[in-house]
């Protein structure tokens, strides 16, 4: 009759443990039925449940193994497990499994607590917890970004719920925290679209245009009121737009050439070039700067409002139909269609009320930065850190994507 048996070793790591651990395992026809090893500051916990096919075999296989990990200065510690524990164990791992990632520039025990504490309340057995970004610097104001990931399972009662608490306790500790599920298409998206203004620029352009027209104020307004969903994009576009009527085209270039970039945009289009993603712009400002973007960026689409000009004046009026919410979600669907990949091969990112459509269209959509009413609406939302966060999200580490996933 076999024997299970849970063997942890612990202490400073060397090469070829592993090799020296299951080399005395395999004498004795051991058969590995889990196993799992971290290290941290080169120390190291490593962890394996065993099956040992003749019970009169488990003496000699924990006396050879005490006597070569005694030597080795490693602690270790056996336990033997039912079959019925065993058997509870395994059905437990066909539960669904969801990743929770933590976002801050610098990683605290609160925070680790406090989502610990909220999966716990709902339900959930944390299975891992791993660091995806980089090791800290001692001294936390050199640290530009900091992410942990944690493996849970389990079947919770209300999503809705566990959501709305994690949103809560991100915004009390100031970090942000990701709750998705982990499906096969997690690390399989293919296609990111941008919001352009307040999401891959640090300005609206329309305002920009308004004080170089002399109505900053009058516009500014409008605008806020239309990202905070309080009027309709489509009618306050149009009567914005109409505000513009005889501004001098020179000016175009003049803002096009001040414009910012947001925190971490171009380290995330660089690496997700590299990596094959395809990029859109799905803006509901202008064709003239997304087409300044896409020349410094690089994207593949943009799809934006073509501002009309004539006589080297501003018209006061776009070309075509209004890029609003609407038109957003359809051109996500287009594009997704035209470069053969699902939608939950999708990720979206924008700000405002008019980006939630196609926020929720996509397999992934993020509300960056964003107002409250799309913070509260959307899946996902990052407020704290840059663009680049969304690398995390997707599951990649910083050693993963080699030299392009550096920072600036």
């Amino acid at each position: 009759m076999s024997e299970l048996v849970l063997i942890n070793v612990s202490g400073r790591d060397k090469p070829g443990l592993t090799s020296e651990i299951t080399g005395i395992m395999a004498r004795y026809d051991v058969r590995i039925l889990d196993i799992g090893q971290a290290v941290i500051h080169d120390h190291l916990t490593w962890g394996i449940l065993a099956e040992i096919p003749d019970e009169a075999n488990a003496p000699p296989v924990i006396r050879d193994l005490l006597f070569r990990l005694h030597s080795l200065d490693l602690q270790v510690r056996f336990a033997p497990i039912t079959e019925a524990e065993y058997q509870q164990w395994a059905e437990g791992r066909n539960r669904a499994c969801y990743i929770v990632t933590l976002l801050s520039r610098d990683i605290k025990a609160q925070q680790i607590a406090k989502v610990s504490e909220i999966t716990a309340q709902h339900g959930l057995n944390i299975d891992n917890i791993t660091r995806l970004s980089a090791r800290p610097s001692l001294n936390p104001a050199d640290n530009r970004i900091a992410c942990v990931e944690f493996s849970v399972r389990g079947t919770p009662a209300d999503l809705d719920t566990l959501r709305t608490d994690f949103l809560r306790i991100a915004g009390e500790m100031n970090v942000d925290i990701a709750f998705q599920e982990d499906t096969i298409f997690r690390r399989s998206r293919r296609l990111v679209v941008f919001d352009m203004d307040s999401t891959l620029i640090e300005a609206e352009v329309i305002d920009e245009l308004a004080r170089e027209a002399g109505i900053g104020d009058q516009v500014a307004e409008i605008t806020e009121r239309a990202m905070q969903g309080e009027l309709d994009f489509s009618e306050s576009f149009t009567e914005r737009l109409a505000l513009l009527k005889g501004l001098d085209e020179s000016v175009l270039q003049t803002i096009a050439a001040r414009l910012t970039l947001t925190e971490g945009a171009e380290h995330l289009i660089r690496s997700l070039k590299a990596l094959g993603y395809r990029t859109a712009i799905l803006s509901g400002g202008f064709t003239y700067f997304a087409r300044h973007l896409q020349e410094r960026l690089g994207i593949d689409y943009i799809y934006a409002n073509e501002l009309e000009i004539k006589d080297g004046k501003v018209t006061g009026q776009v070309s075509g139909r209004i890029v609003d919410g609407q038109r957003k979600a359809e051109l996500l669907a287009e594009i997704a269609e035209r470069e053969g990949v699902s939608r939950e091969q999708v990720i979206a990112v924008g700000d405002g009320a008019n980006d939630l459509p196609m926020l929720s269209q996509a397999g992934l959509g993020v509300a960056f930065r964003a107002k409250p009413l799309v913070k509260e609406s959307a899946r996902h939302s990052i407020s704290t850190l840059g663009l680049d966060a969304i690398l995390y999200l997707i599951g990649f580490r910083e050693s993963d994507t080699g030299q392009f996933f550096k920072a600036e």
